[in-house]
This record gives C-alpha cells, sequence and structure tokens, in this order.
C-alpha cells in the first residue's frame, strides 16, 4: 500500500463498489417481491421452461439444495410452479407462474437502472476502458484460485 492510506486502497474500494451495487440491486429487487439470487433462476426459464432442479444447479452454478430451497420460496411468491414429470414420477420440472412470466420487463429495468445508476457520468470510452480492466481482473482471479 506504500503511504496509500487504507479506506482509499484499490483493493477496498473495489469491494466497496460491488457491495454497494449487491445492496442496490437487492433494493430494487426487492420492490418487485424478489431476492438477489432469484433473478437468475427466472433468467433460466425465460429462456427455456421444464427445466429439473439439477438443471438449473447446473446452468447456475449453485448446489441443488440451495436451487430446492430457492424454489420453495419463489413458489411460495408465486413466480413459478413445480411439477412432476410425466415420464419419470421421481423428477419435478420448475414452470413459470403468469406472475413470473410478467414480472420479466420489471427485472430488466431494475438491471438496466442499477447499471444506468452505477455507471452514471462514465464517457463511452471510459466504461470500454473499465470493462477491459474488469477483464483484466477477472482473469487474474481466474488463474489464482485454480492453482
Amino acid at each position: 500500500m506504500c503511504g496509500q492510506h487504507h479506506d482509499e486502497s484499490i483493493d477496498r474500494l473495489l469491494a466497496e463498489v460491488c457491495h454497494l451495487h449487491r445492496s442496490r440491486a437487492h433494493q430494487l429487487l426487492e420492490a418487485l417481491g424478489l431476492y438477489r439470487g432469484q433473478p437468475p433462476v427466472l433468467f433460466a426459464l425465460w429462456e427455456q421452461e421444464g427445466l429439473t432442479h439439477t438443471e438449473l444447479a447446473e446452468r447456475l452454478h449453485n448446489t441443488p439444495s440451495t436451487i430446492s430451497k430457492m424454489l420453495r420460496r419463489m413458489e411460495r411468491a408465486g413466480f413459478l410452479v413445480r411439477r412432476v414429470d410425466a415420464e419419470d414420477q421421481r423428477v419435478s420440472r420448475v414452470y413459470l407462474t403468469d406472475k413470473g412470466r410478467a414480472i420479466q420487463s420489471d427485472v430488466m429495468d431494475v438491471f438496466r437502472r442499477t447499471e444506468a445508476e452505477t455507471f452514471a457520468g462514465l464517457a463511452a470510452e471510459e466504461r470500454a476502458q473499465l470493462r477491459g480492466f474488469l477483464q483484466q481482473l477477472r482473469a487474474n482471479l481466474r488463474r489464482a484460485t485454480q492453482g
């Protein structure tokens, strides 16, 4: 950190930006009756309904137990239903309800609004440069976590 105040270190700033971004998204999603981890489930089902718990877990890189808990909560909220597979009674498939389909544009608006608020004041060139920096950081961290 060489003389740099800890509160203004790049690492600290990045962590704070991530935290604030996540908090803002949560705030906007909560107004729709959604929790932060639920939009990826909706995105997967908007793309393809009738997925199994296991297929959702694989697509979302999550454990089946986490997905099951999330699906129960979303089912109680009226966004989706689970139905037993007609050919294999051991398997249930997940389908959107009308409410789950209708919320798509609102969820997309939340993501557009969060992005607009986050990057307000940055020119297109600055956004492109930031994208490049973030891609480099991601590559660095992927390399570091792989061994």
